[in-house]
Parts: structure tokens; sequence; C-alpha cells
């Protein structure tokens, strides 16, 4: 039988409490830092997400105008002809009157460019020569629909569509070229 003094015994207790203090120890920072890390990654996230929140969105169509109903857009590209423009309407009593107070946001494709020719023959709406639209003289309520700009399109406005007959669009004065100021972002379609 081996035989220790009590000495010896507590020293040898003592330094297993302590290698089990610094190996708790040890755990608790781990799990802290694990923590930190955690809270560090998730404010990187956040900022990341405002970020992204910041110069992008996702529109819902709920209109008719356009086939797709999901557009990814971005806030800074600027418009190329072909891609989606997602802008303000103005306040019209017409766009009020289908819309409400506060319309939605209105998505079309560029169809003009800055310096392009919009031009009228009878109810015809070309630019550049090429047909791109035909007037209705009424909205499908019967409200009278006033006919669109003509002549050079300015810097940083464009003639916007679609290819619905019943589209509200650039081809009427209720919204007319669309200004940069009126631009949210210019997008893709999603679905």
């Amino acid at each position: 039988m081996l035989l220790t003094d009590a000495p010896t015994q507590l020293a040898a207790e003592r330094v297993v409490k302590r290698g089990a203090k610094v190996a708790d120890r040890r755990g608790t920072d781990a799990r802290r830092w694990l923590v930190i890390g955690g809270l560090a990654a998730a404010l990187a996230a956040s900022s990341s997400l405002a970020s992204w929140r910041d110069e992008h969105a996702i529109l819902i169509n709920t209109t008719q105008s356009l086939p797709n109903w999901a557009f990814w857009i971005d806030k800074h590209r600027v418009p190329q002809r072909g891609d989606f423009v997602v802008f303000k309407a103005p306040q019209t009593p017409l766009i009020t009157a289908h819309f409400g107070k506060v319309s939605p946001p209105f998505a079309k494709r560029v169809y003009g460019m800055p310096g392009d020719l919009v031009s009228r023959d009878g109810n015809v709406v070309r630019i550049n020569g090429a047909e791109v639209a035909r007037l209705k003289p009424a909205s499908s309520r019967g409200e009278p629909l006033a006919p669109g700009p003509v002549g050079r399109i300015p810097k940083r406005c464009y003639y916007l569509g679609t290819a619905h007959k019943d589209g509200l669009d650039s081809r009427y004065a209720d919204i007319g070229f669309v200004c940069a100021n009126r631009i949210i972002g210019t997008g893709d379609s999603v679905l």
C-alpha cells in the first residue's frame, strides 16, 4: 500500500483544482470570444445589409402592363435602352384617380434615350422613325388621354414604355419623359 503525507496530498489537490479553474477559465474565455466574434459578424452583416439596402431594392409589379411581377433594382445603375426603370409617377388627376394619392412606383422599359427623336403620326408614336406605341383617346374608364411629348429627349431623361396596349407610359402627357430626378433605379426582371 502506498502512503502519502497530507501536505503532498493537499498540494496535488490544489494543482488539480488550479488546472480545473484554468480549463474552466479557458472555456469561459473561448465562449466569450465566440460571442464577441458572433456579435462582430452580426454587426458586419447588418452593416453590409444596410449598405445593400441603400443601393438596391426589390419591386413587386401589381399591374398588367408588364409581363414580369418582380424586379431587382439597382439605385445607381444608369439606364440603357431596353432596361427596366422604376420611377415615381407624377401626381396628376388621372394617376391619382387610378392609383390613389400616393401612387406606387411604376416600372417601364427604356425605349428612348437622351437625344433620341420622338415623333407622332396620327396615333402612332415613333422613336428615331421606329414605331414604339399607339395612342388611345381614352383610358379604360373613359378619361381622355393627352398625348405625351415629342421632339428630342432631353439630357438625363428617357422615354419609358411597355408593349401593352393599355400601358400608362411616356406616350401620354401624364407620364411624359421620365428624368433622373424621378428615377428610383434601373432593374432586371426576377420573375
